[in-house]
């Protein structure tokens, strides 16, 4: 009979497993019973009947051989016998047309207590799989009252397939840190934000009367005309952190407004821009103390971020000062994302989209195709929707506003366009895995959002990352359900390339994998040439297959290959030597193939 769950305890060991149970189960399930449960976390994935509900019942697959695959009796026996280990009551309940076991857990269980109990049927070597029973529902999509217009999540061209995502993980457990203009009470984000923090310490820049605090709430960042600097015009107040937040984590399926990428997740808002911008000392101080570390005079963080968000940046080289507060982050284990700005250069040449260990994202269009505005290069990593307002108003990307043009006035929604809609959607993304895999490092997320985009639909030129960030197949993948998980094959062997000559190939043999590559293979090439014009570059499958990834250009008279392209190879064996191909097709120039890297 099954026990209320306030009678469960966790009181039971392993010695206490009866003789009767353990003469009843296979003697190779009994031997695992006497292991202590694997230390290594489950993913929230495999706890869940749906996103944030623990599950109550569990589907067991045993191995061919096994007693418990065809003996009602030896099943129940050993849900018992795990139950007992893990200090619950689980009950076997009935044998699955599959030959699998369903076994009940009761509803009074945490997510820790079920990860307790199917971390005991993990470590059973009879067992073939363990899964929770999840709670199917109408597929429907969320009912607040501007989705439709929310195309970057949703549409087939350019959208980042976000929906599919949300069976698998909505941020829950995670915090997100919005450094940026702070935050100004929005009703369809309220109940997705957590305490943060008031960096900006120039009362010129705070407008609000005041240095730091604990007060993040944005007073509004209106400013005459030549008030920060001459010549620049006046502006009304922009609101950015707030629609930043709530393409993040706007609350969804509440019947109102906009849905969040990551609506289960929280936000931490952190207040660095003021009127005419802010400096890069608080920026430096928010990251630290966004991540967990210590900054003199501010309180200890209590909502410490996994993620970081910022939708921002200046001119120039990413300085010692940023890079070594961005590492030490990311060393802490928390995710940098940031805009790779809207000047429409090359990152290189602005910060912090040009910083080591971030992950710097590009702007697309609703054809995704590059967002005329956007910095492009080979720092940035992924492109991600950020819309294009010179084409509509509609395309660009609808999140949480407010009305007023200085002070605060009601709240409301507006569509914004630039790099700083489209780190969020990373942001979110980064959330939502985290949420699936806690354990996953900075460096892992990074690999896998490269590893699982898709190739961008439309143009760009100068390089736009890995590819248009795709949610669902990124999701799929760190939780163990499908997807790329980032390994990485690559030569660092130098090759000559003789001018206006002969083609010549670079070879990467991958080794120990199953099936075909990805459907969105990331080549990364590393090419010296002083008129990349010249060159025509393709990969080469191990049956001889050719994927054409760069043509020649009498017009692109700019210097060097150092970018990302993604190659739908879903046709080909993965196993094989694959090769780069670069072929020098015009006069008086040379370079090098200094290496290349496929990304599985």
């Amino acid at each position: 009979m099954r026990t209320s769950p306030a009678l469960r305890r966790k009181l039971i060991s392993v010695a206490a497993v009866s003789a009767a149970l353990l003469t009843a189960a296979s003697t190779a399930s009994a031997a695992a019973r006497e292991t202590a449960a694997p230390a290594s976390a489950v993913p929230g994935s495999q706890t869940e009947a749906a996103p944030g509900a623990p599950a109550e019942r569990l589907i067991v697959g045993y191995k061919s051989g096994a007693a418990e695959a065809a003996s009602n009796k030896a099943a129940e026996a050993d849900a018992v016998a795990k139950g007992e280990e893990a200090g619950e009551d689980v009950d076997f309940r009935r044998r699955l047309g599959t030959g699998a076991a369903l076994v009940d857990l009761g509803d009074g269980l945490s997510r820790a207590d079920v990860a307790d109990v199917v971390d005991r049927y993990r470590a059973d070597p009879q067992v073939a799989y363990v899964v929770p029973d999840r709670l199917n529902k109408p597929k429907a999509d969320p009912n607040d009252t501007e989705f439709a217009k929310q195309w970057d999540l949703f549409e087939s061209t350019a959208g980042m397939n976000v929906p599919p995502a949300w069976a698998t993980s909505t941020g829950a457990g995670v915090t997100v840190a919005v450094i940026d203009t702070g935050y100004v009470t929005h009703s369809d984000l309220a109940a997705n934000i957590v305490a943060g923090y008031d960096f900006i310490g120039d009362t010129t820049l705070s407008a609000d009367g005041d240095g730091r605090d604990g007060n993040p709430a944005d007073p509004g960042d209106y400013h005459a005309a030549d008030a920060c600097g001459s010549g620049i015009p006046a502006a009304n107040s922009s609101w950015h952190g707030t629609h930043v937040a709530g393409t993040i984590a706007a609350a969804t399926n509440n019947g109102k407004g906009v849905a969040g990428i990551a609506y289960g997740a929280k936000i931490s808002p952190l207040r660095v821009l003021g009127t005419c911008g802010g400096y890069d000392s608080d920026i430096i101080d928010a990251i630290t103390w966004a991540s967990g570390g210590t900054v003199s005079g501010v309180p200890a963080n209590a909502n410490v971020a996994k993620v970081v968000n910022m939708s921002l940046g200046g001119d120039g080289a990413c300085t010692s000062a940023t890079q070594s507060a961005i590492t030490a982050a990311v060393n802490r284990g928390t995710t940098i994302v940031v805009a790779a700005g809207n000047d429409n250069d090359n990152v290189a040449n602005h910060s912090p989209g040009n910083c080591d260990n971030v992950i710097s994202v590009g702007a697309t269009n609703r054809a995704g195709a590059k967002a005329s505005y956007s910095n492009y290069g080979s720092l940035v990593d992924i492109s991600a929707p950020g819309g294009q307002t010179s084409t509509g108003t509609a395309n660009g990307i609808l999140s949480t506003l407010n009305s007023g043009a200085r002070t605060p006035s009601s709240e409301s929604y507006a569509y914004y366009q630039g790099t700083s809609m489209a780190t969020p959607h990373i942001a979110g993304l980064v959330a939502l895995m985290k949420s699936a895999n806690p354990s996953l490092t900075p460096a892992q997320i990074e690999a896998a959002v490269k590893a699982n985009a898709r190739p961008l639909p439309g143009a760009c030129s100068g390089g736009c990352g890995a590819g248009l960030a795709d949610a669902a197949r990124t999701v799929r993948a760190v939780s163990g359900s499908g997807g790329s998980t980032g390994t990485v094959y690559s030569s660092t062997s130098a090759v000559a390339i003789p001018d206006n000559g002969s083609a010549v190939e670079s070879p990467i043999t991958v080794s120990g994998r199953t099936g075909n590559a990805p459907a969105a293979l990331q080549v990364g090439v590393d090419i010296t040439h002083t008129y990349r014009g010249d060159l025509v570059v393709d990969l080469v499958a191990p049956d001889g297959t050719s994927y054409r990834l760069k043509a020649a250009s009498s017009s692109d008279s700019a210097d060097d290959v150092r970018t990302a392209y993604s190659v739908d190879a879903s046709a080909e064996t993965a196993n094989g030597v694959w090769k780069l191909r670069v072929q020098d097709t015009a006069a008086q120039d040379t370079g090098t193939l200094n290496g290349w890297k496929l990304t599985f």
